[in-house]
């Protein structure tokens, strides 16, 4: 589990992100602080891989308490949401190391997929002992595949790639066929072929061909 710490000093939106975060896969909110005072003091006994921050706060300010964390040398990522929005607050905490920012107001939306590209990399960075440069390019570079899928053809619509997108994403250590992907999307196979192709086109799955008894081939597909 990730652990996460918020520190907000709106006890309203501090409550709706620890749920939120809650609700994501993978992530545990240990503590919600108030200021980077009581942050300070929740990270000194106890293990925390990330820290949601705002900027604006009493006693110690967001800017603040990230540049005393990294004195310490502690080995913990931040992701800054915050009102924030002047250039020069955003470039010291990209100076700092921050790994995401985002300014309010936000979807939610855009905080999950901030949450689930840091699992991504957290998860590349411990799981393999070396990585290749086109895994390398997805830490640094970020997820290229929104670049990619901008222009969809004629048919096609983004909200739809983006779930089969995610469907494929959390089952990628399994070969799947265009059937299980329509039984747990509940969408036709012909319309998850289109899809499916497409993905195959721009690169995104692998498509591999399985012989049957019969000797009719099906298809298989996995995420890259």
């Amino acid at each position: 589990m990730i652990r996460v710490l918020v520190v907000e000093d709106d006890p309203m939106l501090a409550e709706l992100n620890r749920r939120f975060i809650e609700k994501i896969d993978g992530f545990t909110v240990e503590f919600v602080a108030k200021n980077g005072e009581d942050a300070l003091e929740k990270i000194k006994n106890d293990k925390i891989d990330l820290v949601i921050l705002d900027v604006y706060m009493p006693k110690i300010d967001g800017i603040e308490f990230f540049r005393r964390v990294r004195k310490q040398n502690k080995m913990i990522d931040f992701i800054l949401v915050t009102a924030a929005n002047d250039t020069d607050k955003i470039k010291e905490a990209l100076k700092l190391g921050a790994v995401d920012y985002l300014v309010k107001p936000f979807e939610f939306e855009r905080l999950e997929k901030s949450l689930l590209n840091y699992k991504v990399r957290k998860d590349l960075l411990i799981k393999k002992p070396f990585i290749n440069q086109k895994e390398l390019d997805k830490l640094f570079i970020g997820s290229y595949e929104e670049e990619r899928v901008k222009d969809l053809k004629k048919g096609l619509h983004k909200i739809t790639l983006n779930r089969i997108i995610k469907f494929l994403k959390e089952n990628k250590e399994e070969l799947l066929s265009s059937e299980i992907i329509s039984e747990n999307m509940s969408m036709s196979k012909v319309t998850i072929r289109r899809y499916l192709d497409y993905l195959e086109e721009i690169g995104s799955i692998e498509k591999k061909i399985e012989y049957g008894s019969r000797g009719r081939p099906s298809y298989l597909y996995k995420y890259k």
